[in-house]
């Protein structure tokens, strides 16, 4: 039996007594972010059409049966990584207190996820930017990082109904949704590749104001300010 066949043996051991015990769910999350890391890693290193499924399956210690048994190509594994890229926003956005504005809400979290964020956090981070950047010339890779946006835009679309006291299905609200998200996606890429390119962390401390700047002028002002009403 080959290294990868046992460490596979292993991982479907586990993977049915977290099944048996309830937590299965669990450890398929584990598993695909495991994965897709090994894959993001090789996709920035390589390049997407320069990487196989196999190479993927040996970075991760498992079969390319594996790979294949939870993603449906080898594009698709950077989807977790990606998702990771947005999951502290849709956070904070659900949180955002009424009496505060964007950028008021905005620079505390940022000081609490600088302060609280751990290795593993902060990798994985780096590593959803990298792809979020290689999504400018990769189509597959754009497809997920799109993905992931457009769960952002379904929540701000829930954002923009409480803020506005109007309700979700309200046509001026999706239309404010989606263009508060869109605002969100441009400002995050332009971050990312300035960051990645070697930009002085410095030059990037204003970026709370920036992106509430640019929520307000894709929605009109009507987004972004504290709500006193």
């Amino acid at each position: 039996m080959t290294m990868a066949a046992c460490h596979d043996e292993v991982i479907q051991v586990e993977a049915q007594a977290c099944h048996a015990s309830g937590m299965s769910g669990q450890r398929r999350h584990w598993l695909r972010l495991e994965i897709s890391r090994a894959a993001s890693r090789l996709f920035w290193e390589r390049g997407v059409a320069a990487t196989s499924g196999h190479q993927i399956a040996q970075a991760v210690g498992l079969s390319t049966r594996t790979i294949w048994r939870h993603f449906r190509s080898k594009e698709s594994c950077a989807e977790p990584v990606v998702m990771k890229g947005v999951e502290w926003e849709m956070v904070v956005l659900r949180s955002w207190p009424r009496h505060l504005s964007l950028e008021e809400h905005f620079a505390v979290e940022v000081a609490k996820y600088v302060h609280d964020t751990d290795s593993t956090e902060h990798a994985d981070t780096v590593l959803a930017t990298k792809m979020i950047r290689l999504a400018d010339n990769e189509p597959s890779i754009r497809t997920a990082w799109l993905m992931a946006c457009d769960e952002v835009e379904r929540e701000m679309i829930g954002i923009v109904a409480k803020r506005l006291a109007r309700p979700i299905s309200d046509f001026e609200v999706r239309v404010r949704g989606a263009a508060a998200s869109a605002a969100f996606r441009v400002v995050k890429e332009e971050i990312g590749a300035a960051a990645l390119s070697g930009a002085d962390p410095q030059g990037l401390v204003d970026v709370p104001q920036r992106l509430a700047q640019a929520v307000r002028n894709a929605t009109g002002g009507d987004i972004g300010d504290a709500v006193t009403a």
